[in-house]
């Protein structure tokens, strides 16, 4: 699990450890959490769903990116118990957030599958909170002027 606020380089540290573990021929997934629940939920209607957990499930590594950006719904919160279940104890997955893991209770929402889901994923975990500024701000385009936006007029 790795946590700390926007720009501090969570995802580049989750990716760098995907890409090197792509370099020893692990297989590696990374997805964006909003787009894993979406893609649930479609396959779910259309059918697909539990050929898409099986893919899932078949990753060495999984990389949920930028996890709690919004909260879960039931059809999420199942999801993502689903996945969870079928990859724990048997491989790897990192999670990055913005949002400290003492909150994710209420992200996830209903408590019994909420501690179903902390239960797996927080108690074997390795966690690094990441502190600092944002490395976007930090990266200002040469050439450009630092713009004093309180000092602009209309």
């Amino acid at each position: 699990i790795i946590t700390g606020s926007t720009g501090i380089g969570k995802s580049f540290i989750a990716t760098a450890i995907g890409h090197q573990a792509c370099a020893l021929n692990y297989r590696v997934m990374y997805v964006h959490s909003t787009k894993l629940f979406a893609k649930m939920k479609i396959a779910k209607a259309d059918g697909s769903y539990l050929k898409e957990l099986a893919k899932i499930e078949r990753q060495h590594l999984l990389l949920i990116d930028d996890f709690g950006l919004q909260p879960l719904d039931a059809q999420c919160r199942s999801a993502l118990l689903e996945i969870i279940e079928a990859r724990h104890g048997k491989s790897s997955t990192i999670i990055t957030s913005q949002v400290p893991v003492n909150m994710w209770h209420e992200i996830i929402g209903e408590q019994t599958i909420a501690d179903a889901i902390l239960d797996r994923i927080v108690h074997d975990s390795h966690r690094i909170e990441m502190k600092g500024e944002s490395l976007r701000k930090k990266r200002l385009p040469k050439n450009e002027e630092k713009i004093d936006l309180e000092n602009l007029k209309n």
